[in-house]
């Protein structure tokens, strides 16, 4: 909203520093310190209401070292997560940019269906929360929301460079590369970035390739088909990376740096040419919601650090989850998650291990053996006697070398 105040006021009055409000880095920054003030101060009081009114914690007794310290403490904090993302973005951001809209919407849609999940365990007593199966039907609403639109929106598009035979008269937005005449146009594309693979680029109209004639038809539902996937998987694993104090929020801000810095190059037309990926037109906005995210982790850690002072609950980790998927699918960067995400996807799939190896012992043997002594992996850690804001640590810098590999991955082809 103010960026449309002063963009009124820079054209009809010169309003002294209104034009700082066209910088996309000028508004992130606003939007960090916003973030920061809003979770910190505000979150100050919002936690000693949660706590007026016994919003707590219920602990299961799972035998881990200092987990029944923590029974009582304030949950449902992911409330301010979610009103420290949207309060800078509302201010600060394009709310006429479909990446924008549709990042809002990501950040309500989860933000509500976590909200409930809590409310249920809370206030209901009802330990299992929202049933599984109304998350994931959730999940996958909002997944064919976020598909659908990508996929038929005018504005979600990609810059690409056309080669013209030197026989034929180039059009005027030309430029030459080597002796071959080549221009650039905006173009609808279910192109996304791919890690070792061919100018790091695929196109999922081409999956199906292999059926032969007519494969292009069925573009729509390879790529509804990896939106849902990637949202419901991403979404699920920072969930259950959410368990011990500080690991979802520290890998979640490390993420949103990474993905701020992404969107940032895929947006800027000059720096995309100079390492020769992919242009996104308009994505370059969705940095400011990017640093919004990074504030809201940050400023929520100063007090789910160890020993926290409160939990973000399903409010936030399925937000938070959501919101990084759907933002690296906008910037066509999902493939990369497995690389980014490493440390929720090794959580997601400790658990899957866990379980389906359990189930087959017990089958075949008629007793259950474990993998893990307990998951997720974070769990099976302070088994080992680890104390959990070692852990915490060691995971955050997993996270910040995997940050950096992802981001040398636009370059190894």
């Amino acid at each position: 909203m103010l960026y449309y105040l002063f963009s009124y006021l820079d054209k009809n009055y010169s309003f002294p520093g209104s034009g700082l409000f066209q910088y996309i880095t000028f508004r992130m920054a606003l939007a960090v310190i916003t973030s920061l003030i809003v979770t910190t101060v505000w979150g100050r009081r919002l936690i000693d209401y949660i706590r007026y009114k016994q919003v707590g914690e219920t602990v299961r007794n799972l035998g881990l070292e200092g987990q029944m310290q923590k029974q009582g403490t304030p949950t449902m904090g992911g409330i301010i997560i979610l009103l420290g993302i949207l309060i800078p973005t509302l201010l600060f951001a394009k709310l006429g940019n479909i990446y924008v809209i549709l990042m809002l919407i990501t950040t309500v849609w989860l933000g509500a269906i976590g909200f409930l999940d809590d409310y249920i365990k809370v206030f209901k007593k009802n330990k299992e929360g929202l049933a599984g199966r109304f998350k994931i039907i959730g999940q996958v609403g909002l997944s064919l929301i976020i598909g659908w639109t990508m996929y038929f929106h005018t504005d979600i598009i990609i810059r690409q460079e056309v080669k013209l035979p030197v026989k034929y008269d180039a059009p005027v937005d030309f430029h030459w590369k080597g002796k071959t005449p080549v221009y650039t146009q905006d173009v609808k594309s279910t192109k996304t970035t791919m890690p070792f693979y061919k100018n790091n680029e695929l196109d999922y109209a081409k999956v199906l390739k292999f059926f032969g004639h007519g494969y292009e038809e069925y573009a729509l539902v390879v790529f509804l088909f990896f939106v849902i996937f990637i949202v419901t998987f991403i979404s699920n694993g920072a969930n259950i990376t959410d368990g011990i104090d500080g690991l979802a929020t520290g890998t979640s801000a490390i993420i949103g740096i990474t993905l701020a810095v992404l969107a940032y190059v895929s947006g800027n037309t000059m720096i995309a040419d100079y390492l020769n990926i992919m242009y996104i037109p308009n994505s370059g906005e969705l940095v400011v919601f990017a640093g919004a995210f990074v504030g809201a982790c940050v400023g929520f850690l100063w007090y789910n650090s160890y020993p926290a002072q409160v939990f973000m609950g399903d409010t936030g980790s399925l937000a938070i989850g959501g919101i990084i998927a759907v933002f690296a699918i906008m910037i066509r960067k999902e493939l990369l998650l497995p690389i980014l995400c490493g440390v929720f996807l090794v959580e997601n799939f400790s658990v899957i291990i866990q379980v389906g190896w359990f189930k087959f012992t017990k089958k075949r043997f008629g007793e259950g053996r474990r993998v893990f002594l307990m998951a997720p992996l974070h769990h099976h850690y302070q088994k080992k006697g680890f104390h959990e804001a070692k852990i915490v640590t060691r995971f955050w810098i997993i996270g910040i070398m995997l940050a950096i590999v992802t981001v040398l991955m636009l370059k190894i082809r």
